[in-house]
């Protein structure tokens, strides 16, 4: 199991402040212990010990490294070797080649925050060690050279709306889970309620957050209503019954609808 799969509400913690380790661990489903752009660079040394120190549950740790390239990256693949850490989020992917410096020990998740990334999201989702992909709004805006991912309704731009989109799409074709993007704005919890929801009803597999109080409305907004539970297990029970396509509560019901009823019924916790 991927700590992806644990539950919708990944939570972000720099891996220079390990004594959040635990307690981020207790507030959310997973944690995504970053080595990258929460960490200065006089702190990536310290934070990579952090990482051989800690003493968590590895089963629900991602790690994000550097991005492939940088001068960081090599250490901090060096490092995770020395942890039992396996899942690993690969900050600023821009090509599936850039991947195979990793063995088979690891599963990836290509993060795709650049215009480079999300051009490359088909070849780099069908990369045979990614298990996952997301995607970013601010660096991607920022490699094209723009100020904002967001208009002043706080509705994303059309390029960002592509890029998730593309990203989500791109996932979906080789099988793969997609992560939706962080919701900046901390005191936003409407538009965060939205997005989650929209992300979870568009088939997203979880959503990454930057604040602790971000875990409970992704959590309630992936979480189906009970209307919604009852009627998916309601249809999926009449289908054991019907051949093909069959009448329910007025509607017709065929396999892509039964497949809705049983998403709905995947995410029940």
């Amino acid at each position: 199991m991927s700590p992806f799969d644990l539950g919708p509400a990944l939570l972000f913690c720099p891996a220079d402040r390990p004594e959040r380790f635990r307690g981020a661990l207790a507030k959310a489903d997973a944690v995504i212990l970053d080595l990258e752009d929460a960490v200065l660079p006089d702190s990536k040394a310290a934070a990579r010990g952090n990482l051989i120190d800690a003493d968590v549950d590895p089963d629900r740790v991602i790690v994000r490294v550097n991005a492939p390239g940088s001068e960081a990256f090599a250490s901090d693949i060096a490092t995770l070797s020395q942890t039992d850490f396996r899942t690993v989020m690969v900050a600023k992917t821009e090509s599936a080649k850039s991947l195979d410096v990793f063995d088979g020990r690891f599963s990836l998740i290509a993060l795709c925050e650049t215009a480079r990334g999300i051009h490359a999201a088909d070849r780099i989702a069908a990369h045979p060690r990614v298990v996952a992909m997301m995607w970013g709004a601010e660096d991607l805006v920022a490699s094209l050279g723009g100020t904002s991912s967001r208009h002043s309704d706080g509705s994303y731009r059309d390029i960002a709306r592509y890029s998730r989109s593309r990203v989500l799409l791109e996932s979906g074709a080789q099988g793969k889970a997609a992560i939706d993007a962080v919701h900046v704005d901390l005191d936003d919890v409407d538009g965060l309620e939205r997005e989650a929801a929209d992300a979870a009803a568009s088939g997203f597999r979880a959503t990454a957050c930057i604040h602790p109080n971000q875990v409970a409305v992704i959590r309630d907004a992936y979480r189906p209503d009970e209307a919604a539970i009852a009627w998916a297990g309601a249809v999926l029970k009449a289908a054991e019954t019907e051949r093909g396509v069959f009448r329910f509560e007025g509607r017709m019901i065929d396999e892509p609808v039964l497949r809705h009823a049983r998403s709905v019924m995947s995410r029940v916790r």
